[in-house]
């Protein structure tokens, strides 16, 4: 189904929300409960949900008495590889509450370029989503390299719900929507509706963010939510603080309307790991 507003997002049949890292690390971990409280809620309603969740790194920090995001890539994985095992027992826990059963999807860009494992992802999501599992996607970061990542969770996000033809992706942020400039910025003006077809080039999205704990940023979210659109996919941006109103279809966010005539790019193809903010408006 194609959603004409946020409103629709309660009714949606299949939905991709995506959390990033700094939402549930840290101090923040506790924030699964109320995430997961939300996805079980729609869950619940019958709806398909399919989580992308960040985090794996930023989880294994500390078991690795790591202060800050090691740089070098195989201390990465190694606390990628911790940390993707805690997260999932974190996710599970608080799922067990509601008897809802997660199941762990890890995928790498090559994954996604290849048709044979596209198939097999979209395969196994499918049958994940029929015996009314909750898919739990992350990138595979203990194997993935620098060449071949995906560059952020929001494009993750973005690329699963054209995989799996969702009708909603949700891309959860730390502020409650998007703004002409960063919000910090005298004049900054909050975005709460882009049209399809929209030139955002005027806008001043911030560039790629890397803070101590993962990857992201305004530019990322709006490239990841056009890809989406373009699609035929809904895309609200908003905090994960608000993932039970988002998923209720309350007028928060940023929404982004879907391509009312359907996918217009192709979900095969080779798969960049990062798109220019100048780009945008394109």
């Amino acid at each position: 189904m194609t959603l004409k507003s946020r409103a629709d997002i309660v009714g949606a049949r299949r939905i991709v929300v995506k959390v990033g890292s700094s939402s549930i690390s840290g101090e923040n971990a506790a924030k699964i409960e109320s995430i997961v409280e939300a996805l079980a809620a729609a869950h619940g309603r019958g709806t398909e949900v399919v989580l992308v969740s960040s985090g794996a790194i930023a989880t294994g920090m500390p078991f690795l008495a790591l202060d800050a995001r090691p740089a070098d890539l195989a201390s990465q994985q190694a606390a990628a590889a911790v940390g993707q095992n805690v997260l999932m027992w974190r996710y599970q826990t608080s799922l067990d509450r509601f008897a809802i059963l997660a199941g762990q999807v890890l995928l790498t860009a090559g994954d996604l370029e290849n048709p044979t494992h596209r198939s097999n992802a979209r395969r196994a999501m499918e049958r994940l989503l029929g015996l009314r599992i909750l898919p739990i996607v992350n990138e595979n970061d203990t194997v993935a390299t620098h060449e071949i990542r995906f560059g952020d969770n929001d494009r993750l996000g973005a690329l699963v719900a054209q995989l799996i033809g969702a009708d909603a992706l949700v891309l959860l942020s730390d502020i409650e929507c998007l703004y002409t400039r960063p919000p910090d910025e005298p004049g900054a003006m909050p975005i709460r509706h882009v049209e399809f077809g929209d030139d955002l080039r005027g806008y001043e999205f911030g560039s790629v963010v890397v803070n101590s704990v993962g990857t992201g940023g305004a530019a990322t979210k709006v490239s990841a939510a056009r890809l989406a659109a373009a699609s035929g996919v809904g895309v609200l941006v908003t905090s994960a603080d608000l993932v039970d109103r988002a998923l209720a279809g309350d007028d928060i966010g940023t929404w982004f309307e879907p391509n009312p005539e359907g996918p217009s790019l192709p979900v095969t193809g080779p798969v960049r790991t990062a798109e220019r903010a100048d780009t945008l408006g394109r």
